[in-house]
């Protein structure tokens, strides 16, 4: 399978670094998760291993070989993006939506194959949205939207798959079922996943390794326990953290401590507990 590999890495816009002085290397059969504050770079990262976003200096190599040496559609047979929203405004369906995702392989305007219809069925089923193939991709809900960018990525069937916030907008059960099926793409079918996460929970127990990036640079790599450490946390997030054990799966858990100084928990009385309703409910002024 496929290697990627970022060395020296420098993004910028506008002529202001976001990424400096990167060096990261991901392994076939892999979870890798980006995590870090907002602002600290993990989707410009994504763009730049996608070949959306050509660095200033630095090498991303795919396979060994330098991704801007390569044909865009080269890339595209090989490596995915699922980006966090996709903007759409055509009316697909959501199975023609799904099927653009064959284009690198057959092209934009040939018909489809068998192949290609059995790998848009196959990406349907992954993230569940047989019954919904028929829907107008503008009708559905952002979160249903999501699923479509991912079957879409799916579809393509890469060797390197990244995912920017893949369970954002999602409900727990397809928060569920999509970590799951990346971890199967990994360990099972020995994709390289690379992924960007907010929540550090998720990221402990569907990662092998982590990446910890903060203003741009890599701040610290390596399996959960060696970056969920609460001075890591706390230098890259700004907040104090306690981190613990999941009482199921024993992997990490992060929670922030809250300043209870600032901001004073008063608990309120159970409302059957009270002689006569709360002022201002509507029972009140009955």
């Amino acid at each position: 399978m496929t290697t990627l590999e970022v060395r020296d890495l420098r993004c910028a816009y506008d002529g202001q670094p976001v990424l400096d002085n990167l060096c990261l290397a991901t392994h076939p059969g892999e979870v890798l998760a980006l995590i870090g504050p907002n602002g600290a770079g993990k989707t410009t990262l994504l763009r730049a291993l996608a070949r959306l976003l050509r660095p200033c200096r630095g090498t991303v190599l795919l396979a060994g070989q330098d991704l801007w040496r390569l044909s865009p559609r080269s890339t595209a047979r090989r490596l995915a993006l699922a980006p966090q929203t996709n903007g759409a405004t055509w009316p697909l369906t959501v199975e023609q939506a799904v099927a653009l995702g064959r284009a690198p392989h057959r092209g934009w305007l040939l018909p489809l194959s068998a192949a290609d219809q059995e790998a848009t069925e196959r990406a349907l089923q992954q993230v569940g949205l047989q019954g919904l193939r028929d829907r107008l991709v503008t009708e559905l809900s952002g979160g249903e939207q999501r699923r479509v960018i991912l079957a879409r990525t799916l579809a393509q069937e890469p060797e390197v798959l990244l995912l920017d916030e893949p369970t954002a907008h999602l409900d727990l059960k397809y928060q569920t079922e999509i970590l799951e099926l990346m971890r199967d793409l990994a360990h099972r079918d020995g994709l390289t996943v690379i992924v960007t996460l907010h929540d550090l929970a998720q990221a402990a127990l569907c990662a092998d390794r982590l990446a910890l990036l903060d203003n741009g640079r890599l701040q610290a790599t390596g399996i959960p326990s060696e970056v969920l450490t609460p001075e890591l946390l706390q230098q890259a997030y700004g907040v104090p953290v306690s981190v613990s054990r999941h009482p199921v799966y024993d992997t990490l858990l992060v929670v922030p401590l809250l300043n209870l100084k600032k901001a004073p928990y008063v608990r309120l009385p159970v409302p059957h507990q009270c002689p006569r309703p709360y002022p201002g409910t509507a029972q009140h002024y009955l």
